[in-house]
């Protein structure tokens, strides 16, 4: 609160739309409020997939069995664009936890992703009535490569947040005094200038190393629809058929990583 009573609103003293909201950022304010955005988009977007599988009433037994078969495509893919949102979500929180301070950079690609997430259910809908058509498998194809895109860009522009700011999200902001950070939000560091630079340096590598893990996720996810979108054209299975390749990719790189780590 200021001292005439009016709520301090984020930004307020900064010149511009860009500037990055201040210390502890990452953990109350412009992140956290971008994250209950995103909480509220990716879960109206969940409930939007279901709303395709439905079964007419009044069907006799015979009709009732049919229709029911029918709504297969329908289950396969709400399950499968649950999957993608869902692990969407889960990468998209940890990032967001990840970044010391919010810029105009981030907010900008964080709501792409958003508006493109927003919009699966609708390629969802196209790929389970048309799963034959070429184009309605590009469709789908390509809304994942450029939601996970999206992503990658936003992770980059996460991982120069902390390489520029030289500490993760909630740390103590280099010069800040530990009865400061407390204040913020962040968590005290050593005393010592010293000390203090030496762990916030330790764990802006840290969770640099753990966005770059994180983005070659999505940037692989990325490559996989992105390539199966012309292929689509070719051979609408043959395009689904090559999602699965993410599968031993992941398992490969989830390897590679953790050998990395030990």
């Amino acid at each position: 609160m200021t001292d005439d009573g009016r709520p301090v609103v984020a930004g307020d003293g900064a010149e511009g739309g860009g500037a990055a909201e201040g210390p502890g950022a990452g953990t109350g304010t412009g992140a956290q409020r971008l994250a209950a955005l995103s909480d509220g988009v990716f879960a109206i977007a969940m409930t939007l997939l279901v709303l395709d599988v439905s079964v007419p009433a009044g069907l006799d037994d015979a009709a009732f069995r049919e229709a029911l078969g029918d709504t297969l495509p329908n289950l396969a893919a709400y399950a499968l664009s649950f999957a993608v949102i869902a692990q969407f979500w889960r990468e998209h929180r940890h990032i967001l936890d990840a970044t010391p301070t919010v810029d105009g950079a981030v907010t900008g690609l964080a709501l792409l992703g958003l508006a493109l997430v927003a919009l699966l259910p609708f390629p969802t809908a196209l790929l389970a009535e048309y799963t034959d058509q070429s184009l309605a498998v590009a469709v789908y194809s390509a809304t994942v490569a450029a939601t996970n895109a999206a992503h990658v860009a936003l992770m980059a522009a996460i991982q120069r947040r902390i390489v520029s700011d030289g500490r993760p999200a909630g740390a103590t902001p280099p010069g800040a005094t530990a009865e400061g950070a407390a204040a913020e939000g962040a968590t005290p560091e050593p005393t010592t200038a010293k000390g203090a630079g030496a762990a916030a340096g330790a764990g802006a590598a840290e969770a640099s190393a753990q966005v770059r893990e994180r983005s070659v996720d999505a940037g692989t996810t990325a490559l996989v629809f992105g390539l199966a979108t012309p292929l689509a054209f070719l051979s609408p299975a043959a395009a689904m058929w090559f999602w699965l390749t993410l599968i031993p990719l992941n398992v490969t790189i989830g390897r590679r990583q953790r050998r990395r780590r030990e």
